[in-house]
């Protein structure tokens, strides 16, 4: 049985890498999502759950579009965040903006009942962030490699993420860690629920880290997880 995956993004975000037409055409994150979901409906082993590019909901009202939302994520077992250089709106509270609230049913447990009245609850869902890169083809924004130690080691700048998805990265209950000689931490293995990889990374072997983010998920108990917005 496929994998069902729902994907959370800014759907008009435009400072992204162009990836599809001519030069002087606008590209959004939509265009990597186009490219993600052809790449699912191709493959037998997943089953895309989020919106079409086709499909119209600006006619609808928020509470009617939430509650379609809040159906696929139900019918879901993998959530990826597409993490774009302007993906939250600091001028806003993280309340008010979709990604933080799909990020939060989607680590949470739901319970409905089936057609004949018994409760179906559902599991946290995997959670996997793919990070696609700036109109200057750059993930700068994201992360950068420090040279403070001969092993050198990767920062990501997590403080530039909705809260809940920050606070569900770096969260192992027991790390493997060690210290910098900078004075920082540094962390080996899985230590984050919710990992982070590259676009150009993940482009290349889909399949080996939605299985990771699927291995992580049988391990949840390994994990401090946080599932409501602040």
């Amino acid at each position: 049985m496929g994998h069902k995956i729902f994907i959370s993004y800014k759907y008009a975000d435009e400072n992204v890498k162009h990836i599809v037409g001519e030069w002087y055409e606008t590209n959004t994150v939509r265009n990597y999502v186009d490219q993600l979901e052809s790449y699912l409906k191709d493959s037998s082993d997943h089953i895309y759950k989020g919106e079409s590019d086709g499909e119209d909901l600006s006619q609808l009202s928020e509470e009617t579009i939430w509650n379609k939302l809040k159906d696929r994520i139900y019918d879901s077992t993998l959530t990826i965040v597409i993490i774009s250089k302007n993906m939250k709106e600091n001028w806003k509270a993280e309340r008010d903006q979709w990604i933080p609230w799909e990020i939060s049913y989607s680590l949470k447990e739901v319970s409905r009942e089936d057609k004949n009245g018994k409760a179906i609850s559902s599991k946290t869902n995997a959670v996997l962030a793919i990070v696609v890169p700036d109109n200057m083809n750059s993930y700068s924004y994201y992360t950068y490699q420090k040279k403070c130690c001969s092993s050198g080691c990767r920062v990501i700048l997590t403080d530039t993420f909705f809260g809940i998805l920050k606070r569900n990265m770096f969260n192992e209950i027991n790390p493997n860690t060690n210290n910098c000689t900078d004075g920082s931490t540094v962390y080996y293995g899985d230590s984050s629920y919710i990992i982070s990889i590259k676009w150009d990374d993940f482009i290349v072997d889909v399949n080996k880290y939605i299985n990771e983010a699927y291995n992580i998920q049988k391990n949840i108990d390994n994990y401090n997880i946080y599932k409501d917005l602040q």
